[in-house]
């Protein structure tokens, strides 16, 4: 029906004409009254039946808004009291002031009005005192979508149960692909006789089609040493609740054979494309490899990474071909370059310093001029000792330069290799390590979630005991251009004792190999021991924090310093060194201020505990044995209890960064 407006704007001509024409004949009667007189009759008869068919749409048309306005109330009322949204309006002590009939059948109650939100729904609480427009909560077994109007103190309720239903249920089908790696099959069935080496293969692939087949995996093996595996997200969790028990089962299994094999799995997930999916699985593989095998390394969409497993330390390699090739590439690598900068990691020990000690000779062997980087305001004692010696020569001692000298030397051609870490946050500069597009990365701890980019070369092994040792097998390898000198060797060696602790831990046969090897190039022990000397002070302060030791669970001590004291790194990590030698002790973990906003935790084990996976629940990381983790605006007391809370979660549940 057309409006009352449209309507008068089409007459509003026909109005004009008629007042134009009384206009006309206004002045024609001031001429001749009697022709005036007779156009007015004639104009005003029309004009009265235009009036009354007006006055009849006005009537009409307010009758028709009235009937509209009477209709979209009813509509706007039975909507409000009948559609399946829930409407809730709460005064400002949170108690309920109206709701509409839906959300109270859906609390099965008949009225809601006067209660308080606390006791009808007090999840709705928090929601409403953080101003969160929008969230998803439970109540009484169904999902709602609930829209908070902050200045109406209105809350909204969609019922999503099902859409939530619909939504799990696709994430539970979502396809997943795990590639299943036998660490070290091709080095144990090496020289194998054909009856042993099928008897493993049966073992191994009868464990594994077990385990397929109890848990709804297809499972096929794709060459001697690796699988294949497809499932879905719903079988993942559960493999995730029993933590990737067929790690396990084939560890314990072999070893009862005299075999230590161990299995290495790399899952893709979380990602609709399948070849998106095939290269996260590698990916997440070449993590669990990185770390040492025995592990399964799950790698999320939003970029984080689950691990399970690693309880047992890497096994050594019994070949050095690796160490040939990686010393021969990093060799082309160097020649390659116009000059080599080293770098460590922040407060470098004696493992950093000797092995960036051992490529500068590797450069020299290679006639290229090498320079180490280091910030000489974070130095520990035996390093600063070293030092010292080295100062003697003015040519060794010129090698060593501040980051900032190095930023100003470096070239398009120049080559970094990072050694002892392969995180871009610890290093002593991560301006320099942006500066450099050439990078190689030499390292001996497992590997974590953050790795430097697109390295050039990556020599990592989790078995070497430092990567002194690696560094040290690299230089066999070299051209015997020039000879390593005494001090050379001696800082290499010295490298080695530190995070053997004088070959007691973490020790293979390579690793006295390298010993041997330093020791027939003039690596002096007592210079070592010399280095490696404490002061009296040191001694008292280690002592000190040693005597709040207190036991935790199953043979696990912690000790926390004051917070109104700051111990350096090396002391803390002195201290959980010396507490793992106590009786009953199998894993230690000391806490204390290592700056005014910085709370260090070192953490020693002798196997039986994976203190790498407990840092790593921490921000931190490291060894099987060794690790560590730094915290920041965090009390010795927060940061004991988030400790314990990362022990309770490894020794109850799944291991998770």
């Amino acid at each position: 029906m057309p409006s009352y407006i449209e309507k008068r704007l089409v007459r509003l001509p026909l109005f004009l004409l008629m007042a134009v024409s009384l206009a006309v004949l206004g002045v024609l009667s001031f001429y001749n009254w009697i022709l005036g007189a007779v156009g007015f009759v004639l104009i005003a008869i029309p004009l009265y039946f235009i009036f009354r068919v007006d006055y009849k749409i006005r009537n009409e048309t307010e009758a028709y808004i009235s009937t509209l306005s009477y209709r979209v109330k009813k509509v706007g009322e039975e909507a409000l009291m009948e559609m399946p949204i829930g409407i809730m309006l709460f005064n400002d002590d949170f108690v309920i002031e109206w709701t509409n009939p839906y959300i109270a059948s859906c609390f099965r109650e008949e009225s809601l009005v006067g209660r308080s939100l606390y006791d009808v729904a007090d999840s709705l609480v928090p929601l409403i005192k953080q101003e969160v427009e929008t969230e998803t909560i439970k109540l009484n077994d169904r999902k709602f979508k609930v829209i908070h109007k902050l200045d109406e103190r209105l809350l909204y309720f969609f019922d999503v149960t099902e859409q939530t239903e619909i939504e799990k249920l696709y994430r539970e089908e979502r396809t997943v692909i795990a590639i299943i790696f036998l660490d070290n099959y091709d080095e144990l069935t090496q020289g194998m006789e054909d009856q042993t080496r099928s008897s493993l293969n049966s073992l191994v692939t009868s464990l594994l089609n077990n385990w397929a087949m109890n848990n709804g995996v297809f499972l096929k093996r794709i060459s001697s040493e690796r699988f294949i595996g497809v499932f879905n997200e719903h079988i993942l969790q559960v493999l995730e609740k029993g933590k990737f028990s067929i790690l396990d089962e084939v560890r314990e299994t072999s070893s009862k054979q005299n075999v230590p094999l161990t299995l290495s799995i790399g899952v893709g997930t979380g990602v609709s494309s399948l070849p998106e999916l095939g290269s996260q699985a590698q990916s997440s593989l070449d993590l669990a490899l990185g770390r040492g095998g025995d592990q399964a390394a799950i790698k999320q969409p939003n970029g984080k990474v689950k691990f399970f497993g690693g309880k047992t330390n890497p096994v050594e390699k019994r070949t050095r071909v690796r160490a040939r090739v990686i010393s021969h590439a990093l060799k082309e690598l160097i020649i390659e370059s116009d000059k080599v900068i080293i770098m460590g990691h922040k407060s470098p020990d004696m493992d950093a310093i000797g092995s960036a000690i051992g490529i500068l000779k590797v450069a020299e062997m290679n006639k290229r001029e090498g320079f180490i980087v280091l910030n000489k305001q974070e130095i520990e004692t035996g390093v600063q000792r070293l030092l010292d010696a080295i100062k003697k020569d003015e040519a060794f001692s010129s090698r060593f330069i501040s980051p900032e000298q190095a930023y100003e030397i470096a070239s398009d051609d120049t080559l970094l290799v990072v050694v002892d870490t392969h995180k871009p946050s610890l290093v002593i500069d991560e301006k320099l390590l942006n500066r450099i597009d050439n990078v190689v990365v030499i390292d001996h701890h497992r590997r974590g979630e953050e790795f430097i980019e697109n390295p050039l070369l990556v020599y990592m092994e989790p078995y070497a005991s430092s990567t002194a040792e690696l560094i040290t097998e690299l230089l066999e390898y070299q051209p015997k251009t020039s000879r390593i000198q005494m001090l050379e060797a001696t800082a290499l060696l010295a490298g080695i004792i530190v995070d053997t602790k004088s070959f007691t831990l973490r020790t293979g046969a390579r690793t006295f190999d390298a010993a041997s090897y330093l020791r027939s190039h003039g690596a002096d022990t007592v210079l070592v021991q010399k280095f490696l000397k404490e002061d009296v002070d040191t001694y008292i302060k280690r002592s000190k924090l040693i005597e709040k030791v207190s036991f935790y669970r199953e043979g696990m001590v912690i000790a926390a310093g004051n917070d109104d004291e700051i111990y350096n790194q090396v002391l803390i990590a002195q201290a959980a060194d010396t507490l793992l030698t106590m009786d009953g002790v199998t894993a230690s973990f000391v806490i204390s201020k290592r700056s005014e906003d910085e709370i260090g935790i070192s953490a020693r084990s002798l196997g039986e505990v994976n203190v790498q996976v407990i840092m790593e629940k921490l921000g931190g990381g490291g060894h099987l044995t060794n690790a560590a983790a730094q915290l920041t605006e965090a009390t010795t007391e927060e940061a004991e209890n988030m400790l314990k809370d990362a022990i309770d979660e490894y020794l109850e549940g799944g291991t998770k960064e």
